[in-house]
C-alpha cells in the first residue's frame, strides 16, 4: 500500500476490503445515528528495511544513529505495534522537551537527548521502577543524591521535573567525558559505568558500543536501540500517521512557603483542584510539607497566584489548621519510612537472614528490603544493611557499624566471671578484639561452643 489514502468512494471500500484482511488498519465508528458515519482509520504506510536505513542518515546528528536489525525491530515496535504508547509519549513531549532543550543547551549538550528521558520514563515524572528508580530521567536514590536531588519522607527532587534534567545532563555530561563516546555514555546510565568498563575489558579493549554489545546487560543491549528508535519514529511520525493532540502544560508560578502546609486546604483556600496542585508539584510526595520545610517553591496555576501573594499570610494560616498529626502519624507508620529514627549498618555474617536480623532490631523485614533497595531475600555475607531504629529501640542512638559497639554495659559480673552480653552484628573476632588476652578459642573453651555461631542477646563468659 502506498504512503497516501485516495478518497473515491469505490477505491475507498476497495482499499478498506484489503487492508482489513491484512490487518493493516481498523475501522471504529464515530456515529451511527445516520445511515452514513465517519470511520477513523489507523492507517500503517509502507515500512521496510531499506526504506528506514535510507532514511535514518536524513536525522543523524552529534550521536550515531548505527541502524541494524535490532534497531529495526524496535523502530517496528514504537512505529507499528504498539502505536497507542508512542501517540501517548507524542502527546506528552511538547510539555518536557522544551524543559528538556533549555538544561541541553546550558550544558551545551546534544539536544538529541531528550528522546533518552522516554526510554526512560515514557515521559512520567512520578514513574519508579521496581528497582527504585525514579522520576523522568529514572534516578536510583544514591545516583541522584550524588548529583544534588534532596529525598526524604516528603519530598524526592527526583520527581522534580527541573531539578532531575539538570542532574542527568550533569551526569551524562560527566559520563560522556569519561568514556568520550556517546553510546557508551547512554550504556553507562542504563547499567552503570562499572558495567561498561567491564564490558570493554571483556571485549579486549574495544571501544564502541557495538563492539562490546555481547558483553554488556542483556537491558543495555536494548537501551541505544531503543533510544535510535524512539528518535526515529518521533522524526517521522506523520510519516507513521501517528497524528494525535498534544498535551497542554498547566501555566504556574511559584509561591515561597515555610513550615507545615496541607496541600488540600491550600487548594481549598486559592480555589483550584488538588489534583491540579499536585500534578504541578511532583516531588512532594504526601499531602503536605513539613513543619521543618525552610522557602519551598510551591507551583500554584498562574491565574491564582496573585490572589495567593496578595492574601499570603490568611491563606497559609488557614492550610496550616490541620492535618500536621495525620501525617506524622503516617511518616512513622509507612514502609520503609526512615521518620523519627536512627541509622545503624549491620555487617551480614553467616547464617544471617532477614528475618533474624529485622527480629534482633525490632523492624520488619519489609522495611530493611526498602531501605537497602532489595528485590528478593537474598543477602550475601560481609553486605552491609542500612538499617533505620525508632527512639524507642535500645539501639537507635548507635552511630557506628554495628549498634553493638555503642551500647554501655555490655558487661557484668557474676559468681561465675565476667559475662559479655552480646549485641546485633558481634561476631566472636569482635568480642576478642575488645578484651587483652582474649581470643577466639577461649570464648569458645569458656563457652563450650561448637561453631563460631553467635546470637544477640546471648550471655557469653570471657574471664
Amino acid at each position: 500500500m502506498k504512503n497516501r489514502i485516495i478518497f473515491g468512494t469505490a477505491v475507498l471500500i476497495l482499499l478498506t476490503c484489503n487492508a482489513h484482511a491484512n490487518g493493516m488498519f481498523r475501522t471504529d465508528t464515530l456515529s451511527r445515528d445516520s445511515a452514513a458515519y465517519t470511520p477513523i482509520y489507523d492507517f500503517i504506510p509502507e515500512h521496510n528495511y531499506e526504506l528506514v536505513a535510507d532514511k535514518i542518515t536524513c536525522i543523524t546528528e552529534e550521536i550515531p544513529m548505527t541502524f541494524n536489525s535490532n534497531v529495526f525491530g524496535f523502530i517496528t515496535y514504537f512505529g507499528i505495534r504498539n502505536r497507542d504508547y508512542t501517540r501517548f509519549v507524542i502527546k506528552k513531549k511538547d510539555i518536557y522537551f522544551p524543559l528538556f532543550e533549555k538544561y541541553l543547551a546550558k550544558y551545551e549538550m546534544p539536544d538529541e537527548l531528550k528522546y533518552l528521558s522516554i526510554v526512560e520514563s515514557g515521559l512520567e515524572p512520578r514513574a519508579i521502577s521496581r528497582a527504585g528508580a525514579g522520576g523522568l530521567w529514572q534516578f536510583m536514590p544514591y545516583t541522584g543524591r550524588s548529583f544534588g536531588l534532596h529525598q526524604d519522607f516528603y519530598i524526592d527532587d527526583r520527581f522534580d521535573p527541573d531539578a532531575a534534567t539538570e542532574a542527568a545532563c550533569k551526569y551524562l555530561k560527566s559520563l560522556y567525558k569519561m568514556f568520550g563516546d556517546w553510546e557508551l555514555a547512554l550504556a553507562a546510565y542504563n547499567s552503570g559505568p562499572g558495567n561498561v568498563r567491564k564490558a570493554i575489558r571483556k571485549s579486549g579493549y574495544q571501544k564502541g558500543f557495538w563492539k562490546v554489545y555481547r558483553h554488556l546487560p542483556r537491558e543495555t543491549r536494548s537501551y541505544v536501540p531503543q533510544f535510535v528508535a524512539i528518535k526515529y519514529v518521533l522524526n517521522y511520525a506523520d510519516d507513521y500517521n501517528l497524528h494525535t493532540i498534544s498535551d497542554q502544560e498547566m501555566e504556574s508560578d511559584t509561591l515561597m512557603v515555610s513550615n507545615f502546609v496541607n496541600l488540600k486546604l491550600l487548594a481549598d483556600e486559592i480555589n483550584v483542584c488538588y489534583e491540579d496542585l499536585d500534578k504541578l508539584n511532583p516531588a512532594i510526595k504526601r499531602f503536605a510539607l513539613p513543619a521543618s520545610i525552610k522557602k519551598y517553591p510551591i507551583r500554584i496555576p498562574i491565574d491564582k497566584i496573585e490572589f495567593a501573594r496578595e492574601n499570603r499570610h490568611t491563606i497559609l494560616t488557614n492550610a496550616a489548621k490541620s492535618g500536621q498529626n495525620e501525617l506524622a502519624l503516617l511518616a512513622k507508620n509507612t514502609a520503609g519510612s526512615t521518620y523519627g529514627r536512627t541509622k545503624v549498618v549491620h555487617r551480614v555474617r553467616s547464617g544471617d537472614v532477614l528475618g533474624t536480623i529485622a527480629q534482633n532490631y525490632h523492624v520488619r523485614i519489609g522495611d530493611i528490603k526498602r531501605w537497602n533497595n532489595l528485590g528478593g531475600n537474598m543477602i550475601r555475607i560481609g553486605q552491609r544493611l542500612n538499617i533505620w531504629l525508632l527512639p524507642s529501640n535500645k539501639y537507635a542512638n548507635t552511630n557506628t557499624a554495628t549498634a553493638a559497639n555503642a551500647q554501655n554495659n555490655t558487661t557484668e559480673t557474676t559468681t561465675s566471671g565476667m559475662i559479655y552480653n552480646v549485641q546485633p552484628g558481634d561476631t566472636l573476632w569482635d568480642i576478642s578484639r575488645k578484651y587483652d588476652g582474649l581470643s577466639i578459642e577461649k570464648i569458645k573453651k569458656l563457652n563450650n561452643l561448637k561453631s563460631n555461631n553467635i546470637k544477640p542477646g546471648q550471655k557469653l563468659i570471657i574471664g
